[in-house]
């Protein structure tokens, strides 16, 4: 070989590893299928399996009609994540594996590779593949061609924005990714659809490396609306390769590593300031931390709630030596304002108000029983805080209310204590303040704030273009608020006082040491 030959030679080498090297991150393992016995699979499935998908895989298990989205109907032969090519009518038996393995963030569909053996997971695909014939007479595809990556730099992420606008993706996903839709969105099935939250990635069902997303924009996900954008060159809706890249890399600046829980956020740190925020735009609740946790659908109480839309809500605290103010902040896909009838095109049932609501022990401190979970009960009540949404007619409102059990509730004085509110909702995401007195006049129904204490605390949420209402809402558990005073002079001053005063101290002793000795 010449040394040109040599040096083409070792390029293609190079490129031909790293290709390879990023199928097998596509697939998120194992570039290569293993052979599946049907039978084993077979037992493995109505063991863990049937459930949900049904015992003919027609996703009509009896715990299907509590699942949003719903579980996968493999008699249809319609899987929704592929890394085979467009053309590939079907996916790769990889595909099918590797989401036994993961499981989906955000759906019922649990990681089974804790669980299952890898030869029972790749049992369990031969035997998914029996439900339906569209596998009988075709190979196992090919992975999808990754040539012409492209990294991420400032000048690809602005070029994919650009990319982002002329594919027309702000209309399901929003112009800044929080998935504010405009359209009212549904598989083929009819099943209610939400456009993701491209800011939370960790809700990506399919993987979130680079390779994984170029697989969905390329080949769109079927049975929904999100079309494949596979094209020759940008034009009518389509996407080049080239500008696909720039897409990706795009959408993966997006992601938000404050926009989810961090393990072990139990305590949200209410911060002492001279003054309470304003409103929930006040640049003083930039400096303050908030505190993410997740929202769970009600299911403890009737009318209990199964197909929740909302994941995550934050917190900040702000106090002074009379008042406490709350931020609230969620991503809504919709704002919800009833009787606007842009908001109606986009309800799934009956429009309602969005709403929010905080809710904490009345007697926090000198008790070491929290109340029931579910709005107190009559030895302990509860104290909450609400606000709704407003309406085409009616301006958003607010409640203090006292509880001792499920649909027990009583209206409080909302001004003896100072509570007011302001909202505002902007591209996918709402800001609620709640203003209130640290002390109440009403002891015994309604909660004292103490500051070095930790007070119990609780937050619901409503979205009402889901069908949320009354007790059909998320909600979390008890977590913890803690009012730290901020820290005063004394902790600067008295300090340096001792360490001047030891200074001093032992310099006088030097010196009445020294004119000893010379004394002597």
């Amino acid at each position: 070989m010449t040394v040109m030959e040599i040096k083409s030679f070792s390029s293609s080498f190079v490129k031909g590893v790293v290709l390879a090297v990023a199928t097998v991150a596509l697939v998120g393992g194992s570039a290569f299928s293993a052979a599946g016995n049907v039978e084993n699979g077979a037992k493995v499935y109505m063991k863990k399996c049937w459930w949900c998908h049904g015992e003919e895989g027609e996703a009509d298990g009896p715990a299907a009609e509590f699942m949003m989205p719903p579980p996968r109907d493999f008699s249809a032969g319609v899987y929704k994540y592929k890394t085979s090519p467009p053309d590939a009518e079907i996916p790769r038996d990889e595909d099918l594996f590797v989401m036994i393995s993961n499981g989906m963030p955000g759906t019922s569909m649990p990681s089974w590779k804790e669980v299952l053996s890898e030869q029972e997971r790749w049992d369990l695909v031969a035997y998914i593949k029996t439900f339906t014939d569209m596998f009988e007479d075709m190979d196992n595809p090919p992975a999808l061609s990754l040539a012409g990556k492209i990294p991420s730099t400032p000048d690809s992420i602005t070029k994919g924005a650009k990319a982002y606008e002329a594919g027309k993706c702000f209309e399901c996903h929003g112009e800044r990714g929080k998935g504010n839709t405009q359209k009212k969105l549904k598989e083929g099935s009819g099943a209610k659809l939400w456009p993701r939250n491209l800011t939370k990635q960790w809700t990506f069902r399919a993987g979130t490396t680079p390779e994984n997303l170029f697989a969905r924009v390329t080949n769109g996900i079927p049975n929904t609306p999100m079309p494949a954008f596979a094209a020759e060159t940008t034009a009518n809706g389509k996407l080049s390769v080239e500008d696909r890249w720039h897409v990706v890399n795009y959408v993966m600046s997006l992601a938000d590593p404050t926009n989810q829980v961090s393990q072990g956020q139990i305590v949200i740190k209410g911060v002492q300031r001279p003054a309470i925020p304003a409103d929930e735009k006040d640049a003083v609740w930039d400096g303050v931390e908030a505190t993410t946790f997740r929202l769970a659908p009600q299911i403890i109480q009737k009318e209990r709630f199964f197909t929740p839309a909302n994941d995550l809500i934050s917190v900040k605290a702000v106090f002074t030596d009379k008042d406490i103010a709350f931020l609230l902040q969620w991503d809504d896909r919709t704002q919800s304002i009833p009787g606007e009838e842009k908001s109606g095109t986009l309800a799934w049932g009956p429009l309602g108000h969005d709403a929010v609501a905080i809710q904490t022990p009345v007697t926090p401190s000198g008790s070491s029983e929290k109340p029931y979970f579910g709005h107190g009960d009559g030895k302990n009540p509860v104290s909450m805080l609400y606000w709704k949404s407003q309406s085409a007619t009616d301006p958003a409102g607010s409640m203090l209310m006292t509880a001792t059990g499920n649909h027990k509730r009583e209206m409080g004085d909302a001004e003896s204590i100072g509570f007011t509110t302001s909202s505002s909702y902007e591209f996918g995401t709402w800001k609620v303040m709640m203003k209130r007195s640290l002390v109440s006049p009403n002891t015994e129904k309604d909660t004292q704030f103490v500051v070095g204490k930790y007070i119990p605390v609780a937050f619901a949420n409503w979205d009402g273009s889901n069908g949320e209402a009354g007790s059909k809402h998320t909600m979390t558990t008890w977590y913890w608020l803690l009012l730290k005073p901020a820290p005063s002079n004394d902790v600067v001053v008295i300090p340096a006082m001792i360490f001047a005063l030891l200074f001093f101290g032992q310099y006088a002793f030097s010196r009445f040491a020294g004119d000893k000795k010379n004394k002597a």
